[in-house]
């Protein structure tokens, strides 16, 4: 309401373009900022087998996640640039607060009461979905074994939450955020590229597979093609962060060749790895 209320006011002198970023090559590094901000879409597709009718509810339940955090973060950034100049946002460390101080006056404590709202919320979804990705890849064999397990009362998969616990706070340990975005980011965009990359190899290869849920290709070729242009541009303008990232990426060639390829393994070393 604030928000119309400004615009109808005429408080749009923030919205031009003066001054903008123009290198190509930070533009699309700094889509990992806002791509992080909206991850969680694809999520979805991790818990496939908790859901009802999957075939219905999947596409419904990412279509109207998709067009409403869409709107609403649409929307906050507008309310933002309102009421704040672009100096105060890049110089504000939390913007949200800054926009609730100027606004809301004694107020303003109850958006960061909503923040921290929402990031919980976000945390029990990441926790709830990646979780079950490391089960379904120890399921495979190719995560250790003690991950397919799952606590007998709730029947929960325990091992990969804690699993995923111990992860988040390893990556408490950078100090910069935005490097961590960038590390991420850039090892996430290309890793969900190449799978999206196998949607249309498969189509063309095995046309004849079955296929519940059937997406036109149109959208997967865009989508291949905007994963190439935030994976390679960014190189240029930060390889250090990218060169990270392939690091990450490279790690996972050791764990494949002993867990997948490697198919006959000794008896010791299969005990072994059963027992991790």
């Amino acid at each position: 309401m604030f928000t119309f209320t400004y615009l109808h006011s005429s408080h749009t002198e923030y919205f031009t373009f003066e001054n903008s970023e123009k290198d190509v090559t930070n533009i699309a590094l700094s889509f990992y900022s806002g791509l992080f901000a909206y991850n969680g879409w694809n999520y979805l597709n991790f818990i496939i087998e908790e859901l009802k009718d999957p075939i219905r509810n999947l596409p419904k339940a990412i279509a109207i996640s998709c067009t409403l955090v869409t709107v609403v973060y649409v929307m906050a950034n507008v309310a933002f640039y309102t009421t704040l100049s672009p100096e105060e946002v890049l110089g504000s460390e939390a913007v949200a607060v800054t926009f609730a101080n100027r606004l809301y006056g004694y107020m303003a404590w109850i958006i960061p009461v909503f923040v921290a709202l929402s990031t919980f919320g976000a945390v029990n979804g990441i926790l709830l979905t990646s979780s079950r990705l490391f089960y379904a890849g120890a399921c495979e064999g190719q995560m250790p074994e003690i991950l397919t397990m799952i606590q007998i009362s709730r029947l929960t998969p325990t091992p990969a939450v804690l699993c995923m616990a111990l992860l988040s706070m390893l990556y408490l340990t950078v100090r910069d955020i935005f490097a961590l975005i960038n590390y991420v980011g850039f090892a996430t965009w290309l890793s969900i590229g190449i799978a999206v990359l196998c949607l249309p190899v498969l189509r063309w290869t095995q046309p004849d597979l079955p296929r519940p849920i059937k997406v036109n290709l149109f959208f997967p070729i865009i989508y291949i093609l905007c994963s190439v242009f935030v994976t390679i541009v960014p190189m240029i303008a930060s390889p250090v962060e990218t060169g990270y990232g392939c690091i990450m990426i490279f790690t996972s060639v050791p764990v494949y060749l002993i867990f997948i390829a490697w198919k006959n393994k000794p008896k010791t070393v299969q005990r072994m790895l059963g027992e991790l």
